[in-house]
């Protein structure tokens, strides 16, 4: 017998008899329970990170949801403009739906459900799987378990953006299981699922594009199929891959940054590999002290320890790969298909401040599981041993429980530190501390929570470490602006802008501090200029506007104010600014419909029912006048300004 055949698969795996439906049932039911046990703090996580902003807070597209946001998402392909990168309308989609479901910036419950059902549910996906290759259900609903409640799985489910990892893993998941059926069975019907969920995979997160790969790897070991019908058979999936790598390539760099691999040499993309092959590794063994930003190792040589072991340890590592070929192809498979699905985000295109990520496994470390399934079937019912099938059995068992029960303590501890967003930055610090972006994004949770002396210090430390960053000095702005130090934040966003002379954000603010400063025309060049980059922002148009109602450019503002409800129809605020332009211009029954419409949008705007009222009386309908200011006194006995006007109007009535 050939010890290299390994496990095939075989119609042992793709078969359920009837006894063994209740206990699939029963193992699925308890991994899922343990699974959800060891995640289930997630669900009263309040972290938003890095680009969440771009993916829920900022992002009217997921905060409306509507066939026209879907719409978009959907046909902005190579220049997606509601989150700058690539192509990802499946995600975008999800998010919509969790907002329409009760989600916000303020309730990130629904979110976490919604990512925590899905990694559940990829768990049973990879138990699915594994069973298909090895015809093993308690051995792989064990390693199904075992990836289940690993760490490096909290930060795609923690993080909101990373629905894109959990929705990716999902449909590739569905994909290579199809993709094995088909390879079974030769039904075409499986092998066009397969190819659905492939795309689907793509539209999450287009780094699946390796999936051709992994299949030809699955082909070579366990299948034992792959010849050239077989390699044929991946073609309209490699097409497709290529497709949606150049879209990728075409809006990453259009809408955001793309480091090209010559940019670095070859040595650097080969010092990368190296030190991620180990520290990838490292982090599946022995998942401690995790981390949500992996800085590049300073500097990036041979002088450094992190990479000499990088190389030191790739080079043990493959000669222990081709030394193994000697008993089986599944170390080997089980790498490859590990490399295969991480390259993608491996840095050889660099479009990320890390040199890796725990968020990039999610995925590709069911490669990592694939010898261990192998070695786990062998010892579970190899024949020919010395041990008895019941002491292997139970030591495999023995083995799985205590690495679960590490796993899920190490990934309770670790969500401690997700419980909210200033908490995971001072983690990340901990580790880093030598990181601009994360004493920035401290500093910025500091001053949205009112900290604002300590998240001065923290934007001080981030332009200490990088000096010539204009987001910073932008940042630092807002801060000081906080504190009512105009002066000092108007030097700060200048700074910014000798930096970054079309940075639209600082254009905004420079005006908003002009504007307070009462040098509206300065402020409304500003404004102006930060339009010409984002020229559907509301808050630059509703600025506009009222700084053009300031100078009594009343024309201009309420142009200003109409582009605002194009963009965003339901604006109230927009609405009233509008009206009152246009009662400044005589146009009093236009500004009456305005405010109307607020009023019926929010029937508790005392201001509005006076504004309404005074409009009503310039008409002479005083009755209908008294109508409005009474109707804000019902409301709040007490407000004095309606008091006023209705005295005045029912002296007209006598």
């Amino acid at each position: 017998m050939d010890k290299r055949r390994g496990c095939e698969v075989s119609s042992r795996g793709g078969k359920l008899k009837s006894n063994g439906t209740v206990v699939w049932l029963l193992l699925l039911a308890l991994v899922v329970a343990i699974v959800l046990a060891a995640h289930w703090p997630v669900l009263s996580t309040q972290v938003l990170l890095f680009d969440d902003d771009q993916y829920l807070v900022e992002n009217r597209f997921v905060q409306n949801p509507s066939f026209s946001s879907v719409k978009r998402f959907v046909t902005e392909v190579v220049a997606p403009s509601t989150v700058p990168g690539y192509y990802q309308p499946i995600t975008m989609i999800s998010l919509m739906l969790d907002v329409a479901a009760g989600g916000s910036a303020n309730n990130l419950k629904q979110f976490r459900i919604t990512s925590l059902c899905f990694h559940a549910a990829n768990s049973i996906l990879v138990i699915v799987f594994l069973y298909l290759l090895f015809g093993r259900i308690l051995p792989a609903a064990m390693l199904g378990l075992l990836y289940g409640c690993h760490p490096v799985t909290i930060e795609s489910i923690a993080w909101l953006s990373q629905r894109k990892a959990l929705l990716a893993a999902f449909f590739a998941l569905w994909s290579l299981i199809s993709y094995l059926y088909y390879a079974r069975k030769g039904l075409w019907r499986y092998y066009c699922i397969s190819l659905l969920m492939y795309v689907l995979s793509l539209l999450s997160k287009p780094t699946m594009v390796g999936m051709p790969i992994l299949m030809l790897l699955l082909d070579f070991w366990p299948a034992r199929r792959l010849s050239r019908r077989a390699i044929f058979e991946k073609v309209p999936l490699f097409v497709i891959g290529g497709i949606f790598s150049v879209i990728t390539f075409i809006s990453q760099s259009t809408t955001s940054v793309v480091k090209l691999p010559t940019e670095g040499g070859s040595a650097r993309i080969l010092m990368i590999f190296c030190h991620n092959i180990v520290f990838y590794l490292r982090n599946f063994l022995w998942p401690a002290n995790l981390s949500w930003y992996y800085p590049f190792p300073k500097p990036l040589g041979l002088s450094q320890p992190l990479v000499l072991i990088g190389i030191v340890g790739t080079c043990a590592l493959i000669a222990a790969l081709l030394i193994s070929l000697r008993w089986s192809r599944g170390l080997l498979v089980g790498w490859l298909f590990f490399f295969a699905a991480i390259l993608p985000t491996m840095g050889v295109v660099g479009v990320h401040p890390v040199i890796a990520a725990d968020r990039h496994m999610y995925f590709a470390m069911i490669g990592l599981f694939l010898p261990i399934g192998w070695l786990m079937g062998f010892l579970w019912s190899g024949k020919d041993q010395k041990l008895s099938t019941g002491f292997r059995r139970a030591t495999v068992i023995g083995c799985v429980v205590v690495l679960v029960i590490s796993e899920f303590t190490l990934t309770r501890c670790y969500l401690v530190h997700w419980r909210d967003t200033e908490a995971i930055y001072k983690y990340m610090l901990k580790y880093s501390p030598d990181v601009a972006i994360l004493h920035n994004n401290l500093a910025n949770v500091l001053k949205d929570s009112g900290k604002i002396n300590n998240a001065i210090e923290h934007y001080n430390k981030s332009l200490e470490l990088k000096p010539g960053s204009a987001e910073v000095y932008n940042n630092l702005g807002n801060a000081l602006g906080k504190l009512g130090r105009i002066e000092q934040s108007v030097e700060c966003y200048k700074k910014a802008l000798s930096i970054k002379p079309n940075f639209s954000a600082a254009h905004y603010n420079l005006g908003s501090a002009l504007a307070q400063q009462g040098k509206t025309e300065q402020a409304i060049a500003e404004y102006l200029k930060a339009l010409e980059n984002r020229p559907d922002n509301t808050d630059i148009l509703s600025s506009l506007g009222y700084a053009y109602a300031r100078i009594e450019r009343f024309d201009e503002a309420a142009r200003y104010y109409r582009m605002v409800l194009q963009v965003e129809p339901g604006n109230a605020i927009a609405h009233g600014r509008l009206g009152l332009a246009l009662a400044e211009q005589g146009k009093i029954e236009q500004a009456i419909e305005q405010f109307e419409w607020v009023l019926l949008a929010r029937p508790e705007d005392l201001e509005m029912y006076c504004n309404l009222g005074i409009l009503l009386e310039r008409q002479g309908k005083t009755e209908e006048a008294i109508k409005a200011y009474r109707q804000a006194l019902k409301i709040s006995p007490g407000f004095e300004r309606a008091r006023k006007l209705l005295n005045t109007a029912l002296k007209k009535t006598h």
